[in-house]
């Protein structure tokens, strides 16, 4: 029996970054398992506090005199599988941090919230007794109990309120029953529940030949024992998520499936309800404390085989995980921007490997990174071409927003768009309209001619400060924003100030007696925003739908027959080497949105860069001619995924420290190039990052790239170990981020 235990202290501090031995109290010696959190004494004060169990063991680190004792356990601590724990560290190595960073994301519930309990009565003698019973309350006219025994006989046990106020019986007829052995009076647990009503179940969607193949490739390999990751490159409209389904039936197992907050409605919910009824769970941002531990605890307790939800629901503590599902697996909110900066895929790769689960990728528009490692064999690369009964993809039309101003044209809504709605809004038709506002801050463009000034060392295009630079976020390059287009010589050159709310008045405006929703963070704050537009929207109580990026992810509304892409290219320009990438997958997810029902649907993407070979790849919606030619460009560069980056920020109070200790960062890494060690690292920077000075915390920020992702972990590990050995450090905060998505 173990007698130690290795525990890592519950404080976020880099200094703390260890594992510390306490000695198990004879009381807590059967009972105590890795994942519990426990009160233990620390420091000279031996002042008490918590810690999480990582380890236990039979022997000693070092003087067992000297070894403390453990206090106790943490009220309402919730004990989690050992392989969580492994996941954690997996993570602190891959992505930096320190463990407690680590255990924290994959504990996000560390307590138990306030428990909600509810009374029942129920019978506590036979039946044949019971019946003895209520013969003889009848017969002494004791009404109230001869209602409750004859209620009992029909169903038990009944909840207690309900006998109260339903069979208008007190609580001293209750009390009396109890006393004579009659009934029991018992409390259970009641968990909240995420959902209105839920779905009834129903019947296995039927497939077609393309789902059936895709199926049947994956469980092949599963009957087989075989766990790998597929990748599911499908159109919009192709039917993934009956291919889920059918995939989690057939596996029997519990299963995550992972889907961007965004995307996470009622009307995508409903799909799983429906197959699996009330072994359904989800997760998402705007549950209470309570909802969130209580369907954890569900799952912990085996009472939920499906949790879906963003990424947070990958940390689900079940015990039979069988298989992984991240839809819309392109998406960067899958990208953590908290320490550890992990990346839900890897991380589920990494899960599923603990647990022999398989994890399947789903994605209209793939990842580059996801795409490339399917074609190197990394994952099993399966298609689904077509729509479900072969409706056609919508037609797509270009406007070029030059033209339309050389024609007088200021509108942000194109000639040829305002026609269409108009066509549409006769017909009884819906219409969606799409502002691409994802990096709308700083992006500088000329109305006239397109241009947009870039930095000609990085390849990305510069941003607007309010000091009047336009600056890299890459190397730090800088320039005055010009007042004149350098290229045409138009004083149309600016930032793009228009949002959903000024498009909505100008709908409006031009369509007067159009029924007009706006879906955006400003309509969307409260617990039930994002379901009573899109119930609205789906009921056609609206024609028209105007929103950010929320209305483009995974929704069905089979009237809209017409999209409008709103400056289609303002998320080209921001200064990001995966800009093409997202602003494809962007205009090609929100077209998915027209002609999903009956009638044919069409799209008009309004741009000032018709040339560019990402908005005509949009327009003919050919994700496998993008990729090629985003490969290459990402390839000339040694961007990811063809090469590896890693980004290291230095945060300070003081700038001229954050400067400094950067420089010495900098130099260690440098001196071991010159030395001739780290073949093939380049360096970019130090530079500013976009915002270099947050809450009075000066930032500075380099980047590293490498062909080796590992290489790059290792000198994480080599700085991390530089900064621990050097108190001149003890006032900053060191944060490393791989392959980054969002940058610091």
């Amino acid at each position: 029996m173990p007698e130690y235990a290795n525990i890592v202290i519950d404080i976020s501090h880099e200094k703390l970054d260890k594992i510390f031995q306490y000695r198990i109290p004879e009381a807590l010696r059967t009972d105590l398992a890795v994942g519990m959190r426990v009160s233990v004494p620390f420091g000279a004060g031996n002042r008490v506090t918590a810690g999480y169990v990582v380890g236990l063991t039979e022997e000693a680190s070092y003087d067992p005199e000297k070894i403390k004792e453990i206090k106790g356990l943490v009220p309402g601590s919730i004990p989690i599988e050992s392989q969580l724990i492994a996941l954690a560290d997996w993570m602190r190595e891959n992505y930096g941090g320190t463990m407690n960073h680590a255990l924290k994301t994959v504990l996000p519930i560390k307590q138990k919230a306030a428990e909600k309990k509810q009374r029942f009565v129920s019978l506590a003698v036979s039946r044949e007794e019971a019946k003895e019973q209520l013969a003889l309350f009848e017969k002494k006219h004791y009404t109230a109990r001869a209602r409750l025994m004859s209620a009992l006989l029909e169903q038990s046990p009944i909840p207690y309120e309900t006998v109260v106020v339903k069979w208008n019986i007190s609580f001293a007829v209750i009390r009396s029953m109890k006393k004579m052995g009659m009934v029991n009076v018992e409390e259970r647990r009641l968990f909240r529940s995420p959902f209105g009503e839920i779905p009834q179940e129903g019947q296995r969607l039927a497939l077609n030949e393309d789902q059936r193949q895709v199926v049947a490739r994956i469980w092949q390999e599963w009957q087989q024992g075989c766990r790998r990751t597929y990748l599911i490159h499908g159109v919009t409209g192709s039917g993934k998520t009956a291919v889920y389904i059918e995939l989690m039936v057939q596996a029997g197992r519990q299963a995550i499936v992972l889907i961007p907050e965004i995307a996470l409605t009622y009307q995508t919910v409903a799909r799983f309800c429906q197959r699996f009824g009330e072994r359904v769970s989800i997760l998402n941002s705007k549950m209470s404390a309570g909802e969130r531990s209580d369907q954890f605890e569900r799952a912990s307790q085996g009472e939920v085989d499906v949790m879906i939800g963003p990424r947070s629901a990958l940390f689900t503590p079940f015990s039979d995980l069988g298989m992984i599902i991240i839809d819309e697996e392109h998406e960067s909110s899958y990208k953590s921007e908290t320490l550890p900066r992990y990346h839900a895929r890897e991380t589920a790769i990494a899960r599923a490997g603990m647990a022999g689960a398989s994890v399947v990728l789903g994605s209209a528009t793939p990842s580059v990174d996801s795409y490339y490692k399917a074609r190197k064999g990394e994952y099993v690369l399966l298609e689904l071409e077509k729509r479900i009964d072969e409706k056609p993809l919508p037609a797509c039309h270009m406007v070029d927003l030059r033209e339309e101003l050389r024609r007088g044209n200021r509108s942000i809504l194109s000639e040829k768009l305002q026609a269409l709605m108009e066509q549409r809004l006769s017909d009884g038709q819906q219409v969606m309209l799409f502002l691409n506002r994802r990096g709308l801050a700083g992006v500088i463009t000329c109305r006239s001619c397109g241009y947009v000034p870039k930095c000609p060392h990085c390849d990305v295009s510069l941003s607007q400060h309010n000091n009047g630079k336009a600056v890299c976020h890459y190397c730090g390059y800088e320039e005055p924003v010009p007042e004149t287009c350098p290229q045409c010589g138009s004083a149309y050159i600016s930032g793009f100030k228009a949002g959903t709310q000024k498009i909505e008045e100008i709908v409006r405006a031009r369509f007067p007696k159009a029924r007009v929703l706006r879906m955006d963070y400003d309509t969307t704050r409260r617990k039930d925003g994002y379901e009573k537009i899109l119930s609205a929207f789906s009921n056609q109580e609206a024609d028209i739908l105007i929103g950010t990026q929320m209305i483009v992810k995974g929704h069905d509304f089979p009237n809209v027959t017409l999209v409008g892409v709103l400056a289609a290219d303002l998320s080209l320009h921001v200064g990001d080497y995966r800009a093409a990438e997202r602003t494809f997958q962007l205009i090609t997810q929100a077209a998915g949105r027209a002609g999903r029902g009956r009638l044919p649907g069409e799209v008009v993407i309004q741009t000032y860069t018709p040339d560019h070979y990402c908005m005509r790849l949009s327009q003919s919606q050919d994700y496998k001619r993008f990729y090629e030619a985003e490969a290459a460009y990402r390839a000339l560069l040694h961007y990811p995924p063809c090469g590896h980056m890693m980004v290291m920020l230095v945060a300070s109070g003081d700038e001229m420290t954050a400067t400094l200790l950067m420089e010495l960062l900098a130099g260690k890494i440098r001196k071991a190039q010159e030395g001739g060690k780290l073949q093939g690292l380049s360096i970019i920077g130090p530079a500013s990052p976009p915002v270099a000075k947050m809450k009075d915390i000066y930032r500075r920020v380099m980047y590293f790239k490498h062909g080796d992702y590992q290489e790059l972990v290792n000198i994480k590990d080599v700085l991390e170990q530089f900064v621990a050995r050097h108190h001149e450090f003890a006032a900053a905060t060191i944060q490393f981020d791989f392959d980054p998505m969002g940058g610091f």
